[in-house]
């Protein structure tokens, strides 16, 4: 018989990383939801368990090292490792921006996928089949005006990405990049503006159909299953209204 894989799912309490959670028990993967909200981890796991899946729930922060290794040496076996645990803070200019929100932003979106990709390795390496994803987003590929310090954290997840693929070309680890457009996922805009509801509505103003985290869930689902020897590098995902971070249709 052979054994169930497991997906290790990083941010899984909201948004992409619940959405993800869901889509990869629902493709047989045993899930690992991973988040600092314990409450909203457990009720996933138990809605995933009820349907049939197969999820565990297990408290952590990724910007905290050693959590993060005692984790590696709790999880056992792993076979893909989703790293979506990010988040932007703030919309200022460089020259108006505070160095805390943009240490914030490197902390979890950089040294996260740092600390979880080096911690799981061994085991991913173990499998025979490992896959690393990491969730980036089209800000890791060109520059916008108020982004520069969550810009700058994505740039570096994909030079992350970039870098391990090249690390590792040879050894049976894939190492995906995902990096999607608007998507109007929980929370995202409601963090960055700090709050402000009609900020963050304004960023999806009239358009008709923003990327949802269930679709960016299936993306990344599909990449994870395709056949051992085919790595999907890079796959940008945006809404068919968006042809670039500034060119955006609204009705």
């Amino acid at each position: 018989m052979t054994e169930q894989k497991v997906a290790v799912v990083t941010g899984a309490s909201s948004g992409i990383g619940a959405a993800t959670a869901r889509r990869l028990a629902a493709e047989g993967f045993d899930v690992v939801l991973t988040a600092r909200r314990t409450e909203r981890i457990e009720e996933l796991a138990k809605e995933i368990v009820a349907g049939g899946g197969s999820a565990r729930a297990i408290t952590l922060d990724v910007t905290d090292r050693p959590a993060v290794d005692a984790f590696a040496a709790e999880v056992g076996r792993v076979d893909v490792l989703v790293n979506n645990a990010g988040g932007a803070v703030g919309a200022e200019s460089v020259e108006q921006g505070d160095p805390a929100d943009w240490l914030a932003m490197y902390e979890v979106n950089v040294l996260g996928v740092l600390h979880m990709t080096q911690a799981l390795l061994p085991a991913l390496r173990a499998t025979g089949d490992g896959t690393v994803l990491v969730l980036s987003s089209t800000a890791a590929l060109a520059a916008y005006e108020g982004g520069g310090g969550y810009v700058a954290a994505k740039h570096a997840a994909h030079t992350i990405a970039a870098t391990l693929r090249l690390e590792l070309c040879g050894e049976p680890i894939r190492v995906i990049e995902i990096a999607p457009g608007m998507v109007k996922s929980e929370g995202f805009a409601i963090t960055r503006f700090r709050g402000d509801e009609s900020k963050a509505a304004a960023v999806y103003a009239g358009v008709a159909e923003p990327l949802t985290s269930e679709d960016i869930a299936d993306t990344v689902a599909w990449a994870v299953t395709r056949p051992s020897h085919v790595n999907i590098d890079l796959l940008v995902v945006r809404p068919r209204a968006q042809a670039a971070n500034h060119k955006v249709h609204r009705a």
